[in-house]
């Protein structure tokens, strides 16, 4: 039997120069966990509207459990506007409120987040009192609770990162979050791996996963390090690449307790999704062995 996992919070449009692509960390994570083999239900909220319809039939699609996927007659589907300067550097306006900050509970979500494997999420749905009250009930019936930090000016609220963190068996998150997060609780030291172990003592934290984009990943997990360099790869979209190595992560991490082959499957995954376009393409299992195969 397939291991069961939950997303849980934000599915939208990114609405690109380019035109709109389904969107969202969790949906994402959703989408490539069952594409790799995993039962995924995503637990999140779309509005009455053509994007909602939209949204619903794409996750389908996808093979992706819809049936905790709400509907809110008053907000609209999640949009985040994606626009571009002279550098090509994207600037995001993350629309609110939409239907995903209403997230409602329901007594079949508490359900299928007591039966699942793994319960991951991320702090973007925590910016609006009605999802994170629903987020910080169904933490309390999760076995393995996946935390994907996803710091974003405007909705970066310390203490509840903090209580998040605490609450969680895996967190997720990359090098410039951990520098500042270090920061915001006392450290002093510039060094990555350092700073690692400061979190996990002062926070006392289980695992933590660190991506470093073509630097590779470190995995503290078991309080012992396990790293992987990555390799340079032409990028042409890195859209949705962390979101698919956390996909990898969890996937593995489910199945086997190699924590080294572990993160070098999640590498490999992450870079090989940088190399195509879209958040969500497709990826063989022989493409995953020639990645790994040029990792150090």
């Amino acid at each position: 039997m397939s291991k069961r996992i939950v997303c849980f919070g934000e599915t939208l449009w990114d609405v690109l120069p380019s035109g709109s692509v389904p969107g969202g960390a969790p949906m994402n994570v959703a989408i490539r966990t069952q594409s790799l083999g995993l039962d995924a239900t995503i637990i999140s909220r779309i509005g009455v509207d053509k994007l909602g319809i939209e949204l619903r039939q794409y996750l389908k699609k996808k093979q992706v459990n819809t049936s905790l996927l709400q509907t809110d007659k008053k907000f609209p589907t999640g949009k985040v506007d994606v626009s571009l300067d002279e550098k090509g550097v994207a600037e995001y306006d993350i629309k609110y409120p939409v239907a995903w900050d209403k997230i409602e509970l329901s007594k079949a979500s508490i359900e299928k987040v007591k039966k699942a494997d793994a319960f991951i999420f991320g702090s973007l749905v925590c910016r609006d009192s009605i999802s994170r009250e629903t987020l910080l009930s169904l933490l309390e019936y999760a076995k393995f609770k996946v935390f994907d930090v996803n710091l974003r000016s405007g909705f970066f609220d310390a203490s509840l990162i903090e209580k998040l963190m605490k609450s969680s068996d895996l967190i997720k998150l990359n090098d410039d979050e951990l520098s500042i997060l270090s920061n915001r609780f006392g450290s002093k030291s510039d060094d990555l791996y350092e700073n690692i172990k400061f979190i996990h003592k002062k926070l006392q934290l289980k695992s933590i996963c660190v991506t470093r984009a073509e630097k590779g990943a470190i995995l503290f997990i078991d309080n012992v390090f396990y790293s992987n360099n990555g390799i340079i790869v032409d990028v042409v979209d890195s859209v949705g690449a962390g979101d698919s190595f956390l996909s990898a992560l969890i996937y593995k991490l489910l199945s086997q307790n190699d924590h080294q082959n572990t993160l070098n499957f999640a590498c490999a995954v992450g870079t090989l999704v940088a190399t195509k376009t879209g958040a969500n393409s497709k990826i063989s299992a022989n493409e995953i062995r020639t990645i790994i195969k040029q990792f150090n």
